[in-house]
């Protein structure tokens, strides 16, 4: 997860809707809030953790109180004030927009506060933002949990209590998500859900539920029919909004001195709209090559398996000539005479040794089979260099255009930068009409790409019920079938058990060493850190030969809770690059800090 920028709406300290911050990047991606006592840095940090999590630090008071008290002021009666934060953030080459509101209304007995409401839209290569198929806060704790939310996002004051808390479960559940172990756990759940889902099927009445998925299927269709009809609204703001740009683009070019940045600017946004196309064309290419050719780089063991077999087998019993068939050596006993002209009576050598062919003539069909089977699989084996090259060869033009992408859009950043800036007021007023129009448009098209993600879903659960509705009834070779899969699911069940067993033991060692060597790196005590199968952390010493638990002071307690976020980062880092089949990427995350060295002198700082 990389921050990119967060923007925040009668939020606490900040009135109306503040600009976008934009966050660091690069080499030098660290952002310095620096601020008086009550400007609002605590408040920042927990606009962070409230936007992803609806979490607060310790040092954040009144949490009920989210609206900003000028905004409240001046609400009107009976009418909503909107109170939110907006993030955006990177992670895996894909942009996340994450938005939480709350709703504050004003009566005349008081205030209301109404339930927050987390709206979350995911951006590819393509530039096309969608809404997730997952929940928002399924895919945000996939991320990055948010048990472990305290220890990426804290208040350096009172980081002591992350090793005092009484909620380590949540920290070990949340430690086993970045490792990937969490991907066992939600197979292992699913299994379970399968199971218990297979053994509703044997139980279902046919009538009753036949009802119930018309009317649900019923309900589905008219969902989609406003879906549809709101697609239609939004093309024709689509193609409005796109004239209005262009009139407003062709006045800056008509004014004396914008000529230039906007004739650069249609040149790079033509140059960008082609990029995002050809990414997409190869994204397709590549997903095309796996699909049809991908199976031949695992098929170079049992092509080395077959061939030992027609080997054997040809060792074995002999070469055979090409169409030698059992009823031709049959014949040729029935006449008594060979091809060559011998005669084969009964009982002598010549007759014994074309007899002997009958056993062997059976395996020329076999044979002949076998020898258009290794041309094949040679074809096949000549085909894996070609796949590899063809597949280096677009990821290279995807991470090329990934790269030109990201420097048209700096540089598309700057032009309208400039603009903003620019002298005359005119060309000024009218690069601000042009912001506002783009953000209307990326508004449209995010809806547009949300909605017909939802037509496409519905679709799919209309042609559902279609099917479930064919084949209600059931049978009982059908019931037999879902006792396999149960059987099958509990046997999967078991064994994922024993690899995630494996694989959190072997991590949770790692994950102690590295803590102790960081924490012995800045600590001048004698103490070592101790994790336990839980991931409780204590604080030991041996110097009576045998260890002992050590009452912490609040400094060290606080070198402990930064050596485990160190710890971690670094652990798992190793880990998702070593294990990348487990889990999705999870090396890269933020560190939002509020007073980060807290109450630690300052020699310790320096360590």
């Amino acid at each position: 997860m990389k921050l990119l920028s967060i923007q925040l709406c009668n939020f606490r300290q900040f009135y109306g809707k503040t600009p976008v911050i934009v966050l660091a990047s690069g080499d030098r991606n660290t952002t310095i809030i620096h601020g008086n006592n009550g400007a609002g840095k605590t408040t920042i940090l927990n606009a962070f953790s409230w936007v992803l999590y609806e979490r607060f630090s310790a040092a954040f008071a009144s949490e009920d109180q989210l609206l900003n008290k000028r905004a409240l002021a001046e609400a009107q009666f009976n009418k909503p004030v909107d109170c939110w934060v907006e993030v955006a953030f990177e992670h895996n080459n894909k942009r996340y927009q994450v938005k939480r509101l709350c709703r504050t209304y004003k009566t005349e007995v008081g205030v209301e506060q109404g339930n927050t409401e987390l709206y979350l839209q995911i951006a590819g290569d393509d530039g096309r933002w969608l809404l997730p198929q997952q929940l928002p806060e399924d895919i945000i704790g996939q991320i990055l949990p948010a048990s472990l939310h305290q220890y990426f996002f804290f208040d350096g004051e009172r980081i002591e209590q992350l090793v005092r808390s009484d909620k380590k479960s949540e920290v070990a559940e949340a430690t086993k998500t970045l490792l990937g172990v969490e991907v066992l756990n939600r197979s292992i759940k699913h299994l379970r859900e399968a199971k218990k889902t297979l053994d509703y099927e044997l139980s279902l009445i046919g009538d009753s539920e036949t009802k119930q998925l018309l009317k649900q299927q019923r309900k589905s269709e008219k969902k989609s029919q406003i879906i549809i009809k709101r697609q239609r609204e939004i093309k024709q703001e689509l193609e409005e909004q796109d004239e209005l740009k262009k009139t407003i683009g062709q006045r800056l070019l008509e004014l004396g001195g914008a000529q230039e940045l906007q004739q650069l600017r249609d040149e790079l946004e033509a140059r960008e709209k082609l990029i995002r196309e050809q990414l997409k064309q190869s994204q397709n290419i590549l997903k095309r090559a796996i699909s049809t050719r991908g199976y031949t780089v695992l098929l170079s063991e049992v092509s080395s398996t077959f061939k030992e077999i027609v080997k054997d087998l040809i060792t074995e019993r002999g070469e055979l000539p090409v169409g030698i068939k059992r009823q031709f050596v049959g014949d040729l006993l029935k006449q008594k005479r060979c091809i060559c002209g011998v005669e084969l009576t009964e009982g002598t050598h010549a007759h014994q040794q074309v007899a002997a062919w009958m056993d062997k003539a059976g395996m020329a069909e076999v044979e002949e089979t076998a020898i258009r089977m290794g041309s094949q699989v040679d074809e096949i084996n000549q085909q894996v260099p070609e796949f590899w090259q063809d597949v280096d060869q677009q990821q290279d033009t995807i991470a090329q255009g990934r790269t030109e992408l990201s420097r048209i859009e700096t540089q598309l950043d700057d032009i309208k930068k400039k603009l903003r800036n620019f002298p005359d007021e005119d060309i000024s007023h009218l690069q601000q009409q042009l912001d506002e129009i783009d953000t209307r448009i990326r508004e449209l098209t995010l809806e547009q790409g949300g909605n017909q993600q939802q037509i496409e879903q519905l679709d799919t659960d209309i042609d559902l019920k279609d099917k479930q509705i064919a084949k209600h009834k059931m049978n009982e070779s059908k019931q037999a079938l879902i006792q396999r899969r149960i059987a099958a699911a509990q046997d999967s069940i078991e064994r994922l058990i024993e690899v995630r067993e494996r694989l959190e033991t072997q991590f949770r060692t790692s994950l102690e060493k590295r803590v102790q060597e960081i924490f012995i790196s800045i600590s001048f005590t004698p103490y070592i850190p101790k994790l336990s199968d839980k991931y409780e952390l204590t604080l030991v010493e041996s110097t009576l030969g045998e260890e002992n638990l050590v009452a912490a002071s609040t400094g060290e307690n606080q070198i402990l809770s930064l050596s485990f976020i160190g710890g971690i980062i670094d652990r798992v880092r190793d880990w998702s690059q070593e294990h990348s089949l487990m889990g999705p990427d999870s090396s890269t995350f933020p560190i939002v800090m509020d007073s980060p060295f807290g109450s630690l002198d300052e020699i310790y700082r320096r360590r």
